[in-house]
């Protein structure tokens, strides 16, 4: 069965030492793709060129809320421009964090509002990052007619996942439900439909259950679907036909076979 993990910083120096290796396991373990998102101006040519030259890994690229000292309003002109050049699949990861320490509110939306324009006039979709600010996302993304992305690591409430779905968003779901002591985050994700989710591991980060002080990779894209099945009342082999089908539909121009 052919999964996918629809969120993964494999470009990260976590992964320098073994990441051929990392990808080929995939590969066995029927990880057949995964998506690297973007987070800063500087990361996005290796990024790039990690993707051109290992087929299984696709590329998005934007400006994350968590490195908003990092960010020069010339990288949106530079964002613009790489979308043109390189056409990824995705802009992201973007959007809105305000759990984070001293952040600053406008300076989040202004920057997600101005790449929520990139991709729509591109006509990309999106991969979102939000915390504590679901409700300002949801504005956004109808003020621009968005309706298409995933909103990676979903943790709202029902009612917010509604919405989204409504949007026409994938909600990612990850490491985070094989913790047993998520049991709002399993409940939830135990009921929306798997028409509407996502697997993801943001690998290096979000470990799973069993690891400690461990790296996460795709490898685990197994485990979640392994979890996910005892959650509902559906087989891994539909769990990850599903999911992978949702995914491919959302990217159809993204090279998925």
């Amino acid at each position: 069965m052919n999964m996918l993990d629809s969120h993964c910083h494999l470009d990260f120096e976590a992964f320098d030492h073994d990441r051929d290796e990392v990808i080929h396991h995939c590969q066995q373990l029927g990880v057949t793709d995964i998506i690297v998102p973007g987070v800063t101006a500087e990361k996005w040519p290796h990024l790039l060129d990690l993707c051109q030259n290992l087929p299984a890994l696709h590329p998005a690229l934007g400006l994350h809320p968590m490195f908003m000292a990092e960010h020069k309003s010339e990288h949106l002109v530079l964002l613009a421009d790489y979308v043109e050049k390189y056409r990824p699949i995705a802009i992201g990861e973007i959007g809105l964090d305000f759990y984070l320490d001293g952040h600053n509110k406008q300076n989040q939306l202004d920057l997600f509002e101005a790449q929520l324009i990139i991709a729509r006039d591109a006509k990309l979709p999106v991969i979102l990052h939000v915390r504590k600010a679901h409700d300002q996302t949801l504005s956004l993304l109808k003020k621009h007619q968005i309706t298409r992305g995933i909103v990676h690591a979903f943790s709202g409430s029902q009612q917010q996942a509604q919405l989204y779905i409504k949007q026409g968003f994938l909600l990612g779901i990850g490491g985070a439900i094989t913790h047993e002591r998520a049991t709002r985050l399993r409940q939830l994700f135990s009921t929306l439909p798997l028409s509407s989710l996502a697997l993801e591991t943001d690998a290096p980060d979000m470990p799973l259950a069993n690891m400690v002080k461990q790296r996460n990779t795709p490898e685990n894209i197994p485990q979640i679907v392994a979890t996910l099945a005892e959650l509902r009342a559906e087989s891994k082999k539909h769990i990850a036909k599903i999911t992978y089908q949702n995914v491919k539909q959302l990217f159809l121009h993204g090279g998925f076979v």
